[in-house]
Order: structure tokens, then sequence, then C-alpha cells
């Protein structure tokens, strides 16, 4: 049996950089990555056929990253039955704007779940995915159990520091 993994698809490799958060915190996470730039529209067969074939080898979410138009998390669920979240490139005149229109606006019964633009959206949609596949797996419960608790002692610290230095 193959491990389960994220398969993470970009519309361009210019997403990399917004794309990168969302690798990195799955990874943090102890979550399977791959990592693809394939196009809605330049390259669709190949995406169709990459699709298929994750399906096949174990991916339980796909998260695809895409600007301006946006079609890719679309294309991609057109293709599965296997959770898709979009997410929108800040990039182009519109700044996302036109890209997080594209990714939420799907027809009845071929959902996208899309998360907000840019770096917060990329990290949103590790978290999302990793959520999703704690369902069935206990141990991933666990870890992001631990890492929304380090978080929330974080916060705690930096608002205990902040409090220390209104005191002086």
């Amino acid at each position: 049996m193959t491990k389960p993994f994220v398969a993470i698809l970009m519309g361009s490799d210019s997403d990399l950089p917004q794309v990168q958060t969302t690798i990195d915190t799955l990874k943090g996470l102890g979550i399977a990555v791959e990592a693809r730039v394939t196009s809605a529209h330049r390259t669709p067969a190949r995406t169709q056929e990459y699709v298929n074939d994750a399906e096949q080898r174990g991916c339980q979410v796909f998260i695809c990253a895409a600007g301006l138009a946006a079609h890719l998390a679309g294309a991609v669920a057109a293709n599965t039955v296997r959770p898709v979240i979009g997410i929108p490139v800040e990039t182009g005149p519109l700044q996302g704007h036109d890209a997080l229109l594209s990714t939420v606006m799907m027809p009845g019964g071929i959902p996208v779940a899309t998360v907000a633009i840019g770096k917060a959206g990329a990290k949103n949609a590790a978290y999302l995915a990793a959520q999703m596949m704690a369902l069935a797996n206990p141990e991933l419960h666990e870890v992001l159990k631990k890492d929304r608790q380090a978080n929330a002692e974080a916060v705690a610290e930096k608002d205990q520091r902040l409090q220390e230095a209104l005191a002086k």
C-alpha cells in the first residue's frame, strides 16, 4: 500500500513562492507531498493524467494554486471525487481577486474548497488538507491538536511580553 499524500498543482512555476508555504506546512505536519507545474489551459491532458495517476498512488487531497483565470482547481475537481482545495494566487492587475472569484464559483456538484488569496491562504490550504486527512488518521489528528496548542501558547507568550513591556 502506498503512503497517503497531498498533491499540489501550480499553474506556473511563478506560483511557487506562495505555494512554498503550503509545502513547508504539510511537511512540518509529517504529510507526504508531491508538487507539479501543470496548466488547465496549456496542458489539460497532462493535468488529467496526473490526477488519475495520483489517485491510484494514494493521493488523498489535491491543492491547486493558480492566478488570473484560475481554472486549475476546477479542472482537477472535474476529474476526481477527492477533495480539491483552491489557492487563488496573488498576481495580475487585480492582485488575485479575479483568481478568487474564478476558484470559488464552481457549478453545483463539482466543489472546490477555496482559501484566501496569497500566502495566508496557502498556509490554510495545508491545514485544511491535514484536517481532512486526520478524519481517518488518529495520529495526524493528535499532531494537529498539538500544533494548535503550540500556536495558542505562542500567542500567550507574546501577550505576556507585551504586558511586561507596558508595565515598565
